[in-house]
């Protein structure tokens, strides 16, 4: 294709792509692509190729590409009044209206929402006031945060540190002190094979429990979750998990985070992950689905019992030393507001479920015979395929191998967009919810067509 411009030039150039083996890529040896539009899941790039979005972004786009309800609320809210800060009381129509949505679709227990742009700021906001609780309860020595291994939290210093994923602490030297991990919930690549699920839950119920034995419960602030692991591979909780592990929090008076960021607003079928497990944690992280990322939006839910704390510590100390800039950004804020409206009006929740529920069981009956297929798993409009050098064994790939990019990269080349996961050999869907069933269909056969060209 002729060109009379030079954005891939400047590309290579000038832009630092995040999670990207950058000397690859300024060299030009790695690919790149432009996106121009999109619209329901698909997206399309400047070379023209229209491709099936079978990862909605990064887990973001629930209500699909090409919305002009939220595309005209961003506008009007950009004409009217493009940024003013929320510090000191200031509002707009727009965060004020999103707050109370929020609530409404939360956790009866839960009661405000700090705004901020990221999951990852989320997190952030959520270790400073676990901090700043337990100081004004009086107790100075509960500030460590027990995270899970292969969990996905951010990519700050803190979250960064909470995220057990070995890419994201190698060469930058974390995690830091104050975070500490513990089992994942990833019945598959348990240790012991023999191992039944219920084992397995009541082995990482034990891990939990030696752990804060080691440290000290009076030193241990929370424990942090996503109700289905994401970037870690896609993993639902075996059985009776949750169940497990919550009693143990309570009885050490440890509070719960839920990192809600992927599984917020939809995406397993249920408004909430929490609602989902039965979970009633003390603060809920927000992003992604919040917005559907048509701007950036986080937020981090409040509980009742946690306010009422930070109410007594600025009763006593004064303003809480916190805060974003962009805190509550009008412009996100009124995205957000039509995002939910969107969500509920054309029932999208409920599409998610059954769709969702489509394409894990298609996925299972088209690739789970595979003799390079260890597992597939999946939840509501979540699905991964893992695979394996020899079944019977659950031998896996040498990394060095790259057999996950590989067929990720095949499917692509398909024009379905499924994601890699960064530690293992694992592909990841997560659609838009208003995926249709011959659009599950699409992406069940380019997957297997994928998978037979990469490993027969």
């Amino acid at each position: 294709m002729l060109r009379n411009d030079q954005l891939d030039q400047w590309d290579r150039e000038n832009f630092f792509h995040p999670s990207t083996h950058l000397a690859q890529f300024a060299r030009g040896e790695a690919p790149n692509r432009i996106i121009t539009g999109g619209s329901g899941c698909h997206i399309e790039d400047r070379e023209g190729n229209r491709l099936l979005d079978a990862f909605a972004g990064l887990y973001c786009v629930n209500v699909g590409y090409g919305r002009q309800d939220i595309a005209d609320a961003i506008a009007e809210q950009a004409k009217e009044l493009a940024y003013y800060h929320a510090y000191v009381g200031h509002g707009t129509e727009a965060s004020i209206t999103l707050a109370k949505m929020i609530l409404d679709r939360a956790p009866d227990h839960m009661s405000k929402v700090y705004f901020g742009l990221s999951g990852s700021d989320a997190n952030e906001t959520n270790i400073k006031l676990i901090w700043y609780y337990n100081n004004i309860l009086g107790r100075p020595e509960k500030k460590k945060i027990i995270s899970r291994w292969r969990g996905y939290h951010g990519s700050g210093l803190m979250t960064g540190s909470l995220t057990g994923l070995h890419l994201f602490h190698r060469k930058f030297d974390l995690p830091m002190s104050q975070v500490i991990h513990t089992e994942a919930p990833y019945y598959y690549r348990r240790d012991d094979v023999s191992m039944s699920e219920e084992q397995f839950v009541a082995h990482c119920a034990s891990e939990l429990e030696a752990l804060i034995d080691r440290e000290g419960a009076d030193t241990i602030a929370a424990f942090i979750g996503e109700p289905v692991l994401g970037t870690g591979g896609i993993v639902p909780p075996p059985a009776g998990y949750w169940e497990a592990i919550q009693p143990i929090l309570e009885k050490h008076d440890i509070l719960l985070i839920a990192d809600e960021v992927v599984t917020g607003f939809g995406r397993l079928g249920t408004m909430f992950g929490s609602e989902h497990y039965g979970l009633k944690p003390d603060l809920i992280t927000i992003a992604k689905g919040l917005t559907s990322a048509y701007a950036p939006l986080s937020g981090s839910i409040v509980s009742e019992k946690m306010w009422k704390v930070l109410e007594q510590g600025t009763d006593e100390n004064g303003p809480i030393g916190h805060g974003w800039t962009y805190s509550a950004h009008p412009i996100g804020a009124a995205a957000g507001v039509a995002n939910l409206k969107l969500l509920d009006e054309l029932d999208l929740i409920a599409n998610n479920r059954e769709v969702g529920g489509y394409l894990n069981r298609t996925m299972t009956e088209a690739l789970g015979d595979h003799p390079n297929v260890g597992e597939v798993r999946g939840e509501g409009m979540l699905c991964a395929v893992e695979f394996v050098k020899d079944k019977g064994s659950r031998t896996f790939f040498d990394p060095a191998d790259k057999v996950g990019p590989q067929v990720a990269s095949t499917l692509a080349a398909d024009h379905v967009i499924g994601r890699a996961m960064p530690q293992g050999d694992i592909l990841g869907f997560a659609p838009p919810f208003c995926l249709t069933r011959e659009e599950a269909d699409e992406v069940v056969a380019k997957t297997l067509r994928a998978v037979q060209a990469v490993l027969g």
